[in-house]
């Protein structure tokens, strides 16, 4: 008698109930991969060969496979939390020793670098002052929270309508104190290399059909000098493409803020003369007052994004992420994190939306993939399966008596 296949089935039942449990206690654990009980039958090694009426020994695990399948993703409020939406895990570092996972919980640490929460540091490639990313070795991110230092102002443009009905000004010469010395005027804020603002304005002034005076003023003061002006512009019959001697006007001044000189070109190119009023059609400039930073999110390509109190952004970084040839050879550490293995293969390396890595998505979580109401059916059949094979030892305890008994 052997009650070997039953203490077999007994032993496999319960390996196949641990895993069950272990996959019901992670039900709500963020980014964690539900694991499956595979089986295997066993045979005895036979010299002579294996017959067709070779019968076998019972059951083993072999193997204990968890399962990358894609969790649901659920919103949150916190910009730190991420999400993938595909392959691949995040890189973490822990002093340069390189872990990986699931599990986008992240936070901010007092350094500014992104940590999980065993302190692990999110790897990713960083970017330098002026937002360019160093595409090489990803390093750990770190979040700079210094402020924007402000960018002054080199170019203006404007698009205007010069009403062509306009006669000559009244008074002469042009002064712009005066508005009967001019015909219309704009203006914008400007800035210098400290972030200081300025107001620089622009005054047209009609001398003759289709041509026109430009006389500019940065904080009221007339630039160049009164009586040159800034630039002329002449129309031609079509009202467009105005011809502008200096071809490139330009403005200059220094600030009284101790910023460095102004030097800004204007250019009104696209500007009309047409038989209507007079309007601004657009009018910008490319500089800047220095901003702290606001807040910050991730794109689906990994970029993290800084929004600046001044309007502005800024690339901060980009996370890559990592992923393997068989994800099943990685070796699980707990803490929601795995390490490479030699039957993992090497870690391949990218950002995301690329190759076989997902995208990511803000201010998001993975949720655990297990199916409780699956694993609750699978732990009333690894129930039975465990009271059918104490059964096979009952019956065979019983045969055994039976024998012992006779006389």
């Amino acid at each position: 008698m052997s009650f070997q296949q039953g203490l077999s089935g007994l032993n496999a039942a319960s390996k196949q109930l641990e895993v069950i449990g272990n996959n019901v206690s992670n039900a709500n654990t963020v980014g964690f991969k539900q694991s499956r009980a595979e089986f295997a039958d066993v045979f005895a090694n036979s010299l002579t060969g294996s017959g067709a009426s070779q019968i076998g020994i019972g059951t083993n695990l072999a193997n204990v496979a968890q399962q990358f399948t894609q969790g649901n993703v659920t919103s949150t409020s916190n910009p730190l939390d991420i999400a993938i939406n595909g392959g691949g895990f995040f890189r973490m570092s822990n002093n340069g020793a390189i872990t990986y996972t699931r599990n986008g919980q992240f936070q901010m640490d007092k350094f500014g670098y992104i940590t999980d929460s065993g302190n692990k540091r999110l790897t990713g490639y960083s970017a330098n002052s002026a937002g360019i990313l160093s595409t090489g070795a990803p390093t750990e991110l770190n979040i700079s929270t210094a402020d924007l230092k402000p960018t002054a102002t080199t170019k203006v443009v404007g698009l205007v309508n010069l009403d062509s009905r306009n006669s000559a000004p009244v008074t002469t010469p042009f002064n712009p104190a005066d508005p009967t010395s001019y015909n219309n005027s704009s203006a914008i804020t400007a800035y210098d290399s400290l972030g200081n603002v300025h107001t620089v304005q622009s005054f047209f002034v009609k001398t003759g059909p289709g041509v026109w005076n430009v006389y500019t003023t940065a904080d009221g003061v007339s630039t160049p000098a009164l009586p040159a002006t800034t630039a002329v512009m002449t129309f031609s019959g079509t009202g467009i493409a105005p011809t502008t001697v200096p071809a490139v006007p330009t403005v200059s001044f220094t600030p009284t803020t101790g910023a460095n000189a102004v030097s800004m070109t204007l250019d009104y190119s696209g500007s009309t003369q047409f038989g209507s009023n007079f309007s601004i059609n657009a009018l910008s400039q490319d500089g800047f007052t220095s901003g702290s930073l606001a807040s910050f999110n991730t794109s689906a390509d990994g970029t993290i994004v800084g929004r600046y109190s001044n309007g502005q952004s800024k690339t901060l970084g980009q996370v890559v992420l990592a992923n393997f040839v068989n994800p099943n050879g990685l070796q699980a550490l707990g803490g929601n994190a795995w390490s490479e293995s030699a039957t993992s293969g090497a870690p391949l390396v990218g950002t995301p939306k690329t190759g076989s890595l997902g995208v990511l998505q803000s201010s998001a979580q993975e949720d655990s993939n297990v199916d409780l109401t699956a694993e609750l059916v699978n732990m009333i059949t690894a129930q039975r399966i465990y009271q059918a094979n104490a059964q096979t030892i009952k019956t065979q305890d019983q045969v055994l008596q039976t024998l012992v008994n006779l006389r």
